[in-house]
């Protein structure tokens, strides 16, 4: 059975990725997050034969290598990778400090390079085409009071995306983004209802993100579906570009 990584499994649209994934009962999904929670425990007890999750810290993307050769490639040929996990350093850019900032480009911009690496070399020697799905955000592309840091990163994610699908397209192998509007997670927990409100208003539906209608794309593009698509960043937004 060909296999997918996901990072970020343990909550969230990590979480509803997986879930969509082993739904179609086409792939072993390999999940990481730094810990095990109720959400990965309920996934395992579902899909025992076809979820498998590893505990990792995503900021110490030196360590990739290890995790690699010694937890991941024994779980089969790999045909996918979402870049999932992130997180936000949310505050303006007069306040930023660098221990911060660093944390967050190694979680969000370092960790989905290496494991992009990795997957890739895993593809080439096992003669496998495949595909890379990385979730940017909105923000990358309309600005919002505080997150200019954290759009950075999703930035230099997109660019990362657009020039792997340029290098590795000859070879079958495609890499595309997408780019959420708005979806209620761990990450906007300390929003008031009245910014939440402020948010929807910039959308055409008005209305937040259904993380479910994200994964559902994430799985379009990893599959042979969407052999044509690379090198694109596709919004999942309510209509906010």
């Amino acid at each position: 059975m060909n296999s997918i990584l996901v990072t970020g499994d343990s909550k969230g649209l990590g979480a509803e990725i997986v879930r969509v994934l082993l739904s179609e009962e086409k792939y072993l999904v390999v999940g990481i997050s730094r810990s095990k929670n109720s959400t990965i425990e309920d996934l395992e007890n579902k899909f025992p034969s076809t979820y498998v999750h590893v505990n990792f810290d995503l900021g110490n993307p030196d360590e990739i290598k290890n995790l690699y050769l010694k937890d991941i490639k024994k779980y089969g040929q790999f045909v996918g990778l979402v870049n999932n996990a992130a997180i936000a350093y949310d505050d303006i850019v007069t306040n930023a400090r660098v221990l911060p900032l660093e944390t967050m480009f190694r979680i969000n911009v370092y960790a989905p390079i290496i494991f992009t690496k990795y997957i890739i070399r895993d593809m080439l020697l096992n003669k496998k085409q495949g595909s890379f799905v990385h979730i940017s955000s909105i923000c990358a592309h309309t600005g919002y009071k505080g997150l200019s840091m954290y759009s950075a990163t999703k930035g230099a994610i997109e660019s990362f995306s657009r020039t792997v699908a340029r290098e590795w397209g000859g070879m079958g192998i495609r890499s595309n983004c997408i780019a959420p509007g708005f979806i209620e997670t761990g990450m906007s927990d300390t929003l008031t209802n009245e910014q939440k409100d402020r948010i929807f208003r910039r959308t055409s539906l008005k209305c937040a993100t259904n993380p479910l209608d994200v994964a559902q794309l994430a799985a379009y593009l990893l599959s042979d579906k969407s052999k044509c698509i690379t090198g694109a960043v596709l919004p999942v937004d309510c209509g906010t570009i």
